[in-house]
């Protein structure tokens, strides 16, 4: 949410209040907001038959940070043309983003039970035609070059508002990936951050079983961005970790969050089965019962 004002020469000042409906969330509010919408993208995936629970958990509390703390958005306004931009790259965990989406009030929570049903406006993978979504998603590799433009546009029309990108780990073995990090070095691109969810598990095995990514942060600081890496669900670790981000951007950052894909409820806890699969009633009341 955004606190806008006007200052004593008449100028529009514009600033990130950590306020949804009115209400500022501290990190123990946060914390227990995590888990309902956990619930919220387990029940969503499970009306449907389908969905990506796993990476949807492991990017949550990066998406709260987000839309409850830093970014300029109005979801009563969601083409408001100063808010900052989120782009989802890893667009197939789009349930994490329906509920944070719903939760700020860009559409009701009941429309989270219309998850991939036909003539919904929340859809498999994120599309523009859903309040709050930047970019259409589908082919991974794709996110951080929408986002790169988003923040050039910005700078020819001298905008302030900031560009926020996040990616998948196994994107990351993506070409086009490496390709927009290294335009984004060079051409400055210092009102962009990026955030890698490294859950370390892409589709049906972990990562290292397909592509060694390692070392990725020297690997980014080669392609000439500022890194930063941090606990992906610790908000006491990942709000400092976001602020810095924001200060001092002489160069795109990238922040690496080491996360957990299926955050939260122990059999989903870093097993690649639940990358693409929606929980069976047993395991749902299971999956509930642990995120009460």
């Amino acid at each position: 949410m955004v606190n806008i004002t006007t200052t004593s020469n008449g100028a529009t000042a514009i600033q990130p209040t950590g306020m949804v409906g009115g209400r500022h969330y501290t990190i123990p509010q946060l914390e227990a907001m995590a888990r309902e919408l956990r619930r919220d993208i387990l029940q969503s995936i499970h009306s449907a038959g389908s969905g990506h629970p796993g990476g949807s958990f492991s990017e949550l509390e990066i998406l709260m940070s987000l839309y409850f703390r830093f970014l300029r958005h109005n979801p009563a306004q969601p083409q408001w043309a100063e808010r900052d931009r989120f782009i989802l790259s890893k667009g197939h965990a789009s349930s994490g983003l329906y509920a944070v989406l719903a939760k700020a009030g860009y559409f009701p929570r009941e429309e989270l039970a219309t998850f991939r049903k036909l003539n919904s406006r929340i859809q498999g993978h994120a599309h523009p035609m859903t309040p709050g979504v930047e970019m259409n998603s589908g082919s991974l590799g794709m996110g951080l070059s929408f986002a790169l433009g988003c923040a050039l546009a910005a700078q020819v029309d001298h905008k302030e508002h900031l560009v926020y990108a996040l990616l998948g780990d196994g994107e990351c073995e993506e070409g086009e990936v490496w390709e927009a990090a290294m335009a984004a070095s060079h051409h400055k691109a210092t009102n962009l951050i990026a955030f890698v969810d490294r859950n370390r598990i892409q589709n049906d095995r972990f990562t290292d079983q397909v592509m060694t990514l390692e070392p990725l942060a020297q690997k980014w600081r080669a392609f000439g961005w500022r890194v930063m890496e941090t606990d992906g669900h610790d908000f006491h670790r990942l709000l400092p970790a976001i602020q810095r981000a924001r200060e001092n951007r002489i160069r795109p950052t990238v922040i690496i969050a080491h996360t957990v894909k299926g955050k939260g409820v122990s059999f989903m806890q870093n097993n690649p089965a639940f990358h693409g699969r929606a929980l069976n009633a047993q395991e749902l009341e299971t999956a509930m019962q642990e995120l009460a």
